[in-house]
């Protein structure tokens, strides 16, 4: 197995960046431990460690938006990684849109650029 340097920061997390494997958009930036590196290998699914939450978090798991592992690439110092992932339901934010990078900086403001794929408050509701 390819061993990935985790030893670099104190709560042993590297970054991971999701992009769209077909149009090489980047859609997402999270961060990944040893023990979710291994169940993103195991699985085909990209599965992160949520920080604010303090546990695994496969992505997808309540919206179905999961993304499926296409491609890995590792960086040259080996603590940082691109999933390229077919993302399934074609939503990577929480927000509802394809790409978490849905806002650009224009003359000081922020400009929404991207479309709503769904709408959170339907997604998320708590039952």
């Amino acid at each position: 197995m390819v061993e990935l340097d985790f030893s670099k920061t104190a709560d042993g997390l590297i970054p991971a960046i999701a992009q769209d494997w077909q149009t090489g958009e980047v859609l997402m930036l999270a961060y990944i431990n040893r023990d979710s590196w291994e169940k993103t290998l195991a699985t085909g699914k990209a599965t992160y460690w949520s920080r604010s939450r303090k546990k695994f978090w496969v992505k997808g798991e309540e919206s179905g938006n999961i993304q499926k592992i296409k491609e890995i690439l590792v960086d040259c110092d080996l603590d940082t990684v691109i999933f390229k992932v077919e993302q399934v339901g074609g939503a990577a934010c929480h927000e509802g849109y394809h790409s978490c990078f849905f806002r650009k900086l224009e003359d000081g403001a922020l400009r929404i650029v991207g479309e709503r794929v769904f709408d959170p408050a339907e997604v998320y509701k708590k039952h």
